[in-house]
């Protein structure tokens, strides 16, 4: 009796302890977010340094049920924004390394909740510089949500699913800001 529920807890523990590590799709460009940096008249633009503002809604790993979710870039959300900035830039046509303007910025919130009806969150800070004087600072955030499940089979893969879609959103919001398109023209 006692050595089967030595063996019941210790199979137990070993479930509750060993979560799956999962890892965030690659970004895929949005072809809307590419057409729009095209039709804009600026000239090319470079990608500066991304970080990650510590805080308690700025996960990294994202939690997920009890697996994690990781960045492809480096284990670095911010890397993973600034991959998709260059991605879309460069698919523009309006990316050039050694540009005199440079996007860069922050992640201030990045999260996923997939209990109930699942959602989503990314804040962050954009700044544009050109020679190094700033002419462009805000802060833009998506609230994304979308159908989640009880079962964590099919939760979970939906929220890895959906975290390149919820970037994608965050870059739509920053190039419909005409403050954005106009800082990159000077």
């Amino acid at each position: 009796m006692y050595r089967r529920l030595l063996l019941i807890l210790s199979c137990l523990a070993f479930l509750f302890s060993s979560g799956c590590a999962l890892v965030a799709p690659k970004y895929s460009a949005s072809l809307e977010n590419v057409d729009k940096l095209k039709a804009a008249s600026f000239q090319s633009i470079s990608v500066g340094k991304f970080e990650v503002v510590p805080g308690k809604e700025n996960a990294n790993p994202i939690s997920l049920r009890g697996s994690s979710l990781t960045s492809p870039y480096d284990n670095s959300y911010a890397t993973y924004l600034a991959e998709a900035i260059k991605q879309e830039l460069s698919l523009a046509g309006k990316y050039a390394s050694d540009a005199q303007i440079e996007i860069s910025g922050a992640i201030r919130k990045n999260d996923i909740y997939i209990m109930g009806l699942a959602s989503g969150v990314i804040e962050a800070r954009f700044v544009v510089t050109r020679s190094g004087k700033i002419n462009y600072d805000q802060i833009k955030v998506i609230n994304d949500s979308w159908d989640s499940s009880l079962m964590g089979a099919v939760a979970i893969p939906r929220a890895q699913q959906r975290y390149p879609i919820m970037v994608q959103k965050l870059l739509a919001l920053l190039y419909a800001d005409a403050a954005f398109m106009d800082a990159l023209k000077q």
